[in-house]
Formats: C-alpha cells, structure tokens, sequence
C-alpha cells in the first residue's frame, strides 16, 4: 500500500530537504555515529542537527503548542525511513527528543515544560539517562541511589551505571529514593541535575570495541533546585515507566530503518563475496529476513495501538535485541576467515558490530527482566520470589 498524496507530498519535501542539506560540509557526515560508533564526528553531528532543528526537522512528533510539528506516526515513519535512505548522521539529541521531551509534554509542569521544551528542540543542552546502578540494573525498582530535601535543593547521592552519553550530557534525569526506608516501587521520585557541578563525575566505561560511550556516573551531594522533580514526589516508578514506553514507542522507528539498512548491508556483503551461494548461510539470511518483517509488524501493530504500550515493549526488545545479535554472528560468518583479523586501522564496521551487539541482549532492560514482565504482567504468572 503506497503513500497518500499528502504522505507523498511529505515523502519528497523530507527527501529533497536532505539531499541538499548533505552536501558541501554536511557531506562527509553520511553514515557516521550510532550504537558502538557515538565518538565519530560527535561535535560536527551536534552542528548538523541543530542544522535540523533550525529548519524544523525535530520533534516531529511533538504536538504544535510544544514545538513540534503534531506529525502523524506515517509520517513520522516516512521521515526515518528517508533519513536512513539519505545515510544522515545519528542522532545526538536521542535521549532528549525522544525521551525526556515526551516524558515532560505527560507528566511535566508548565514551568518545565517552558525551560526545558525550547533547548531539547533546539538541541542546545544534551540529556543521560540515570537508571542503571551496580546492583540496580535492569530491576530499577531497586535502586538506592537517595536523595534528601535540604533548604529548597535536593541533594543526590549514588553511582549509576551504563549512562549512555554522559560524559557530553548537560543534564541526566535521575531516578532516585526521595523516602527513606522505602521499598521497591514505593518512594522513588525522577530528578532532573544539571551534570556540570562539583557533586557529579564521569567515568567512561571501555567497550569491546574500544570505545566508550557509556560511563558510570557518580553522585556525591550533586544539587538541584526543589522544582527539578517530574510527578509528584515519590512518584517516580509511573514516570519512569511512562519514558520506558516512549523508548520502546514512536523512538524506535528509526531503529527498525536502521535495522533494516544493515541487513541489506549484509545481504549485499554475502552476494559480492559468494557467501550467499552456501545453502546453510543463505537459509540464515532467509530467517533474518523473516525475523526482521516479524519484528517491524509488531512495532507498527504496537505503534498503532490507542492504549498505553505495556508488556509489548518487553515482546519488541527480546525481538530486535536477539536479531540483531544474531545478525552481528551472521556477517562474521559472512565475512569468513578475514572477520578474525585486526586491521590497521582498527575494527571493521562487521567486526564492532558483532562485538557490539553482545550486549543487546543486556542493556535497555536484560532478557531475564523482559520476561518476567510479560509472565507476571500479561500471562498472571505468580511473581518470582526476591530476596
């Protein structure tokens, strides 16, 4: 089923649009950043997408009276789809457009909406996630990162842990415990702290790949005015739940034409090498193929959906992040021999993506999480015990 006239009409301006944007300075920038590769070309990417936001191209999804442009989700699909077509750099803005933008738009106040809203869209201050701790990972119910009330300032202390970006981030919303002997669910609040401060440090964590894009983040009697809490105090566990649903939402369209791009890369890579004439590594591609119109289904079904996103986010994650680690296996079979060899000049685009995609099946909330909450949550299963 094609485009509707107006879908069309938005298809070509979206097209025209970035094939003369990419050109000139912006030229060199094609297929740079992404998962594994954030410390390519970081700050000529921050120039090419606040190059987006001046000529109104983030925050589509954003309804108009908060800067967006109230784009449909078809749209917004055409929009992903001809980025990842045009090969125009990732995003460096993900985690506040995406994220917290839309997390403010639900559950902020006016006056956050007013400070914060205009820097997202503009891309003029950078946001982290604060989540994960040590011993807190993907059961963020349990974490014990505190934070107390002291002459209109919290003070937060802790550690968290796999803090993607942090270390270029101005801001981080932070989860933390607001009431002191709270348990689990209860007593947690979301915190929004400004990174730069004496309280705050940064230590990048190295990859596999050799980079490091995630970071452990430490508090020590880091500050933020009273107002900085999203939802009512102690309400923290329904907002982080409801920026989770807009991380496995409308956030991952780009993720599925991206998706979709490296296995074609693959597909193309097997063909040009004669890897695709082995019955054994072609009947893996066929499955790949399958999987990954199995997995874009149900992120469009879950998208089209009028109710709040539930256990199917859990569904969407154990899909994408299996297939995707399987597909970083697959181009190394692909690749052969030759995969098994460092270059000079470091790690091919097969070889970080197989190492990278090792951790797919842990970050953003591990496999084991993932299925207790479609257990318990959508099949009634009784909960499993805890310590």
């Amino acid at each position: 089923m094609g485009d509707s006239q107006a879908d069309a009409a938005f298809r070509a301006e979206v097209r025209d649009w970035l094939t003369t944007a990419l050109e000139g300075e912006f030229a060199a920038l094609r297929g740079t950043g992404g998962p594994g590769r954030e410390h390519e070309a970081f700050d000529e990417r921050l120039v090419w997408q606040r190059h987006l936001a001046a000529n109104g191209w983030t925050c589509l999804g954003w309804p108009v009276e908060h800067g967006g442009r109230g784009a449909s989700i078809t749209q917004q699909v055409i929009f992903h789809e001809e980025y990842a077509r045009a090969d125009a750099p990732r995003s460096v803005n993900h985690l506040g457009e995406e994220l917290l933008g839309p997390t403010l738009i639900a559950f902020g106040t006016a006056e956050q909406q007013q400070r914060f809203l205009p820097k997202i869209k503009a891309v003029e201050e950078l946001w982290c996630q604060g989540y994960s701790e040590p011993n807190a990972g993907s059961d963020l119910a349990g974490v014990t990162t505190s934070a107390r009330l002291e002459n209109g300032e919290w003070s937060i202390t802790g550690q968290k842990v796999w803090t993607s970006l942090a270390h270029v981030a101005d801001w981080c919303f932070v989860v933390a415990r607001t009431e002191p002997g709270s348990h689990r669910h209860k007593g947690l609040s979301y915190l929004l702290v400004p990174m730069k401060q004496p309280g705050v440090q940064v230590r990048p964590i190295v990859q596999l790949t050799g980079t490091a894009e995630f970071n452990e983040v430490f508090f020590d009697d880091a500050r933020t005015d009273e107002s900085m809490v999203v939802g009512a105090v102690g309400d923290g566990w329904r907002v982080a739940m409801g920026t989770l649903g807009f991380e496995r939402g409308v956030a991952t369209l780009a993720q599925q034409v991206h998706f979709r791009r490296e296995f074609a890369d693959v597909l193309a890579l097997a063909k040009r090498t004669g890897a695709y004439d082995d019955p054994v590594l072609r009947d893996r591609l066929t499955r790949s193929w399958l999987d990954l119109q199995v997995m874009g289904a149900h992120a469009q079904r879950t998208l089209a959906s009028d109710g709040p996103i539930g256990s199917e986010a859990s569904v969407a994650k154990l899909l994408w992040a299996h297939w995707h680690r399987d597909l970083g296996e697959l181009a190394m079979r692909v690749r052969g021999a030759a995969g098994l060899v460092h270059g000079d000049d470091g790690l091919d685009e097969w070889q970080r993506l197989f190492l990278f995609t090792r951790a797919d099946t842990i970050y953003g909330g591990s496999d084991e999480i993932q299925r207790n909450i479609i257990a318990e949550r959508t099949l009634g299963l009784p909960r499993e015990a805890r310590a």
